[in-house]
């Protein structure tokens, strides 16, 4: 549980909206639990992968999902919200999944699910950036969008790059 700010009851899910509408609190949760998940799977890459780009690729993930957070987390602590941190069980099996892998499989499987992931962030942090109530979270959203873009675009490429690899293996 990362407890930001203000009280929550152990029913309700340990949620606190703060000063959040209920679709801003619920685009806070997931890219919360989005960001995360880059983080974790980004380190796993960063041990498992092989190809060079994939690492690199995965250890700016962690840098830049790390730094996302940590400005959500600011803002979420000045509006009293508290976010459940448990992971989603589709985020938990798509972990369990790339632990299984190894070499140019764990490379392909990590890279078309950035891709994947990538496409759903982006198209969640457009809606947010126009439609988001709270001003500071539309800010966030509109800020975090081009890098998330950024994103897509390298692991796009990658993505052709270990897909070529994978054949030639």
């Amino acid at each position: 549980m990362v407890a930001l700010t203000g009280t929550t009851t152990a029913n309700a899910a340990n949620e606190n909206h703060g000063q959040l509408s209920s679709a801003d609190y619920r685009f806070a949760v997931n890219a919360f639990r989005a960001n995360n998940s880059e983080v974790e799977l980004g380190q796993l890459a960063v041990q498992k992968a092989t190809d060079p780009g994939v690492k690199q690729f995965a250890q700016r993930m962690i840098d830049d999902h790390t730094k996302a957070n940590q400005q959500l987390q600011q803002i979420l602590s000045q509006k009293s919200v508290t976010i459940p941190t448990p992971t989603s069980s589709s985020e938990e099996r798509e972990s369990d999944k790339l632990q299984k892998l190894s070499g140019a499989d764990f490379d392909k499987a990590y890279i078309e699910h950035m891709v994947k992931d990538h496409k759903k962030d982006v198209k969640e942090f457009q809606k947010a950036s126009e439609k988001t109530a709270d001003a500071d979270l539309k800010g966030f959203a509109s800020s975090t969008l081009p890098t998330l873009q950024d994103h897509l675009k390298m692991a796009e490429d990658l993505e052709q790059t270990v897909k070529a690899e994978k054949k030639q293996s």
